[in-house]
């Protein structure tokens, strides 16, 4: 009961916002090197509005729905037919390098550790991270920026054990693609010194890239594999009840076309190549569930192309095998509202599905057990899935 009138509380709310409470849009201001200018991210009135992605949600071309492909007896068409649990403790923060190596944070010993391609877990570095709160890893380095509960941020390089510190009042940081610069927010105390920096990884070379002003919640740091776009910005105009502008943030103050997406709770995941975008937003068209959509993201072509996928999970629950494929863990009992309240559905278990984005195909992969899925990664080399689950310790490899 208790349960239910939660949900019914967060489909209110939800309404509310959606139909009533107008989301607030802001200007850009001139471009200057100055923190001091009064500024906030920019609305579509400053960028050319894309002319490729504004049909509505009954007018965009889809997949084909729940095609799951089954041999004549039933059984599931791909099938590895095993999991191995490489870790058995609890980790967190799970990446993998360039090298395929799962790098982890283990909590009770305060270490780093990566798990090689031969399945051994050896030690990234020798010294103790006592406390540590969230970890953001380079992919194409052996570093991470860590934080800690009383807002100390350091950049830790584990091959050359060198430690930056970094400002308290920076967060939300990304990685460029090669690793040797970061993107965060800095949050002054006043609107006018909130701005969307860059640094390099040794904290020398801040460089202001736009102002935040009052919209830093609104700013997503997420720099993608190409170097084209080090952000994204939901300040874009109005667009109705259920759809919105994102804005994607250059490092040049270039004018790149915006993405129209059909809902709220925008989450978005590059493919390895940044030409395709995967994001998941939910609306009241699915009872505020999460649904997955793929789009261009790359020049020109921003925003072709855009197509439901016809799944209901996060976008954080996929990883990219390549530009036409997508794994992709979803929630086999998907509660109403979950969009907007992710935690109810943390008891639903996952299928686990291979999708092919070129004709929309969704195979099954069978799991011998039953997890949450809460982190996923695909390995080309060994072409190897990787994963963490919400009630299972450790680190699992499902072998294709």
């Amino acid at each position: 009961m208790v349960l239910l009138l939660l949900i019914s509380g967060i489909i209110g709310y939800g309404l509310y916002y959606v139909f009533i409470k107008t989301p607030e849009s802001k200007l850009l201001p001139q471009k200057t090197t100055a923190p001091s200018v009064t500024g906030e991210l920019p609305s579509a009135g400053v960028r050319p509005a894309t002319t490729t992605a504004t049909t509505g949600a009954g007018e965009t071309a889809s997949f084909l729905p729940s095609s799951e492909i089954v041999q004549p007896g039933g059984e599931s068409y791909y099938k590895p037919g095993f999991e191995t649990a490489l870790v058995k403790e609890t980790v967190t923060y799970p990446s993998m390098n360039k090298n395929g190596d799962i790098r982890f944070y283990n909590a009770n010993s305060g270490k780093f550790y990566r798990v090689t391609n031969d399945g051994q877990i050896k030690e990234l570095s020798s010294q103790v991270f006592y406390n540590a709160q969230k970890i953001t890893w380079a992919k194409n380095k052996n570093q991470a920026v860590i934080e800690y509960p009383d807002s100390s941020k350091i950049v830790y390089n584990f091959e050359t054990n060198k430690q930056t510190t970094l400002p308290k009042h920076w967060e939300d940081f990304s990685f460029s693609p090669e690793g040797g610069e970061i993107a965060a927010k800095s949050i002054g105390m006043s609107p006018e010194n909130r701005w969307l920096v860059t640094t390099k990884e040794d904290g020398t070379g801040a460089r202001l890239i736009e102002p935040m002003g009052n919209n830093e919640d609104k700013v997503m740091v997420d720099w993608s594999p190409n170097r084209q776009v080090v952000a994204f910005s939901q300040t874009g105009e109005p667009m109705g009840a259920e759809r919105r502008e994102i804005l994607l943030i250059g490092l040049n103050g270039e004018n790149f076309k915006s993405i129209v997406v059909e809902g709220a709770g925008f989450q978005p995941e590059w493919s390895n190549t940044g030409k395709k975008l995967l994001y998941s937003v939910y609306s009241s068209r699915n009872d505020w569930k999460p649904e997955l959509w793929i789009t261009d993201a790359y020049g020109d072509s921003i925003g072709n192309n855009r197509r439901e996928l016809k799944i209901n999970t996060w976008a954080d629950k996929c990883a990219f095998g390549n530009d036409a494929t997508l794994f992709c863990a979803v929630p086999k009992d998907l509660p109403q509202g979950a969009g907007m309240s992710r935690e109810v559905a943390n008891s639903s278990m996952d299928d686990l599905y291979k999708i092919d984005l070129t004709t929309g195909i969704k195979t099954s992969i069978a799991l011998e057990n039953n997890y949450n899925i809460n982190n996923i990664t695909y390995d080309s080399t060994g072409n190897k899935l990787f994963f963490t689950a919400l009630d299972k310790p450790g680190i699992f490899q499902a072998s294709l």
